[in-house]
């Protein structure tokens, strides 16, 4: 099974073709937002043709300084319950914050299914203008500097105490490396509550259901096995990832990323 790096590169689909025209990098979080923030990342793209990526989705709000326009810009991206694709041309770059699962609701002090499927900007939902920042972030020469910038920002910004982000948090990243985690019924049992109310707090402070947490990470699973050199026995993986028999896998995977996992593979 893959590592948590290999899930979350899993997330950007046919990965050979989007090297040819994008450059990914990442960084970790400081001391100060080491609770909420999960990693910083970055794209630089060079693509003299127009390029649409395709991106999985995973249970993360995402605050980006982007260019809406000529205008930069800071746009929080709640979580997409489905495949999104991001249409890339000419040059340029982003710079991004990932939050821990459940970690912006101390920063959003607010419902965040609220965001689900939405890119928002920063100044809409917090009350102030996003578009300094957003403009410091993006004119820095080496995108890890403005990685730092858009930490201090973060860190800055007021929020609240809330007891119930470090354990969502914990039992989310528990699902995405417990393979055996097949079922929203097991992470309500691990939570010690009833599915009822893991649901609540998926919603309220995740942004998304439980159900879709613990399907989106075996689905992961499986693009990354795609990825993988090596033949994959695609019955057995199903077996192992809980489905209940290898057309369920490949039904799921498909309504996912359009084609079989077999086909995929081949494609990529």
């Amino acid at each position: 099974m893959p590592t948590r790096a290999g899930r979350v590169d899993a997330a950007v689909l046919r990965p050979s073709r989007a090297q040819q025209r994008i450059e990914i990098g990442r960084s970790e979080p400081g001391e100060e937002l080491a609770g909420l923030v999960d990693y910083f990342w970055w794209v630089r793209w060079d693509a003299p043709e127009p390029h649409e990526q395709e991106v999985v989705p995973r249970p993360v709000v995402h605050v980006c300084a982007e260019r809406v326009g000529s205008t930069p810009r800071l746009l929080v991206h709640g979580v997409h319950p489905r495949m999104f694709r991001r249409r890339l041309e000419g040059a340029g770059h982003t710079v991004a914050a990932g939050f821990r699962p459940a970690g912006f609701r101390p920063v959003l002090r607010g419902d965040v299914s609220a965001l689900e499927g939405r890119e928002v900007p920063a100044g809409e939902l917090l009350g102030l203008d996003d578009r300094p920042v957003a403009e410091e972030v993006l004119a820095c020469e080496r995108p890890e500097d403005g990685a730092a910038v858009l930490g201090r920002w973060l860190a800055s910004l007021p929020r609240e105490d809330d007891p119930l982000v470090a354990p969502l948090a914990a039992l989310v990243e528990r699902a995405e490396h417990d393979t055996s985690l097949v079922r929203a019924e097991q992470l309500a049992e691990l939570a010690g509550v009833s599915l009822r109310t893991l649901q609540r707090r998926f919603r309220s402070h995740v942004g998304i259901g439980p159900k879709w947490v613990v399907q989106r990470f075996r689905l992961l699973d499986v693009v990354a096995a795609a990825h993988g050199d090596e033949e994959v026995d695609w019955a057995g993986l199903a077996a192992q990832l809980g489905y209940a028999d290898q057309s369920h896998l490949i039904r799921a995977f498909t309504q996912l990323v359009g084609h079989p996992p077999a086909h995929y593979a081949r494609e990529r």
